[in-house]
């Protein structure tokens, strides 16, 4: 992996299983340099836990075959539990024509590396009660039809609102949602929204 060691630029061999391989220095520097505690591991738990089911989804059409490569964002934990965006471009190595025998990954941190505000201790922050009103303000439902929905009155619904817009310190049911997006407790990439089931308690 050594002719990959370019400033900045992240590197890894996963085999079909997705587990991490090898990898260059900067890879190990930006997931808490120990090879021993990222290679081993599934590549999918590196990332935010809102963007791996669509990460998962690239990742399998590499392995039938229907992609050669595929680029995409996506939202990596490093080093402390710090979210960074990065920039994600994923070959699949073939043996012959047919199985693939490895994926190279190479990661670029986007605008400098920055960290990015996310919930990325994977706490329980939502009551089942609360992820499910959540998913359906995302969804574009008014009070009334999520009462009837989930088999609350309008006054629960609207009590778990202002629950929800306390604990994510928003004004409004918009900023709710888009909150809700940018600190990772929705899926990307997922319809109807749904939360990731690491933050309902």
């Amino acid at each position: 992996m050594r002719q990959f060691d370019q400033p900045g630029a992240c590197v890894v061999c996963l085999d079909p299983s997705l587990t991490v391989q090898q990898a260059n220095r900067e890879f190990f520097r930006q997931f808490d340099d120990a090879s021993a505690d990222v290679c081993g591991r599934d590549f999918c738990d590196l990332v935010h836990p809102s963007v791996q089911q669509a990460l998962k989804r690239q990742f399998t059409r590499l392995l039938d075959g229907s992609r050669h490569r595929f680029t995409t964002h996506v939202v990596a934990i490093g080093a402390e539990g710090a979210a960074f965006t990065s920039g994600l471009t994923a070959v699949a190595v073939r043996e012959g024509t047919a199985h693939v025998a490895s994926i190279l990954v190479v990661m670029r941190p986007t605008a400098g590396g920055e960290e990015v505000e996310m919930v990325t201790n994977r706490k329980k922050l939502l009551t089942e009660t609360e992820a499910r009103i959540l998913e359906g303000i995302a969804a574009g439902l008014s009070t009334i039809p999520l009462a009837s929905r989930l088999y609350l009155s309008r006054q629960g619904v609207e009590y778990h609102v202002t629950r929800l817009l306390r604990k994510l310190r928003v004004p409004n049911r918009a900023a709710l949602v888009s909150r809700a997006y940018s600190i990772g407790v929705l899926n990307v990439g997922c319809w109807p929204p749904k939360v990731v089931d690491d933050f309902i308690k």
